[in-house]
């Protein structure tokens, strides 16, 4: 009974995803739908950036700091932030080769989503391992983990569902991400439990802070630059922030 209860918090907490891509179903005038776009892509970068650097780097860094000492907890957590620059531009493309066809907003969504499950997926362990050693603990980051869940739905729903307008495509794409999450309690269950330690999965958060702020810094604060809508892009980053900050306060 506690791995099918630690298995469902971290499943709940992943599917929260799909609670930010319901925004899709909104109903916008046509003159208001850049208006959306503009800030639902700032607002995006806004939650990579601040989740990285209020909660994946900092926390990651002191546990290999703690793990390895300072200088070669240092070397560890800069190499890992490094790969995860080179990662994402590398996918960036790959995927700008493979979607010859597709525009600009739907390749974004992609990138978003791999970015999102390679964050998930070390989510769902942590979670699921949490929640098997403290039930209690184990839902405590679940609601955190849920809470800058919703807006990363939004970063792949809106541009996948604003280029295909194909609601079906922008929500099991958004599924994916989020799947990933109890996918990842699952495997750290069954394959990864003696494996894997507090160092391993710092070192892919790390990795993943990285992949987040330059995927924020370089294809998505672009992209909403695009429409010219200086008023909505300052919204979107405010917003986000004030979010990340309540999170961070309050969980």
């Amino acid at each position: 009974m506690i791995i099918i209860g630690a298995l469902l918090v971290s499943s709940i907490a992943g599917l929260s995803t799909m609670l930010g891509a319901l925004v899709i179903y909104f109903k916008f005038k046509e003159h208001n739908i850049n208006k959306f776009i503009t800030f639902s892509l700032s607002f995006s970068l806004a939650i990579m950036i601040g989740i990285s650097i209020t909660d994946l780097m900092p926390d990651s860094t002191y546990i290999l700091l703690l793990e390895y000492g300072i200088g070669k907890g240092i070397v560890y957590s800069f190499i890992a932030f490094i790969i995860g620059i080179i990662l994402i531009t590398y996918l960036n493309k790959l995927i700008s080769k493979a979607e010859l066809n597709k525009n600009d907003l739907y390749k974004l969504g992609i990138l978003n989503m791999l970015a999102l499950i390679l964050h998930n997926f070390p989510e769902g362990i942590a979670t699921f391992m949490s929640s098997y050693k403290d039930m209690s603990l184990g839902i405590k980051l679940a609601i955190a983990i849920a809470f800058h869940n919703i807006p990363e739905g939004i970063s792949i729903a809106v541009p996948i569902y604003y280029a295909t307008k194909s609601k079906k495509d922008a929500l099991f794409k958004t599924f994916l991400s989020g799947i990933a999450e109890p996918i990842g309690a699952l495997i750290a269950y069954v394959f990864l439990s003696k494996y894997i330690t507090n160092a391993l999965i710092s070192i892919i958060l790390l990795l993943v802070g990285g992949i987040m702020i330059t995927l924020a810094i370089e294809v998505i604060l672009p992209k909403a630059k695009k429409y010219n809508l200086n008023k909505y892009l300052y919204l979107g980053i405010i917003v986000g922030f004030i979010l990340i900050l309540f999170n961070y306060f309050v969980f």
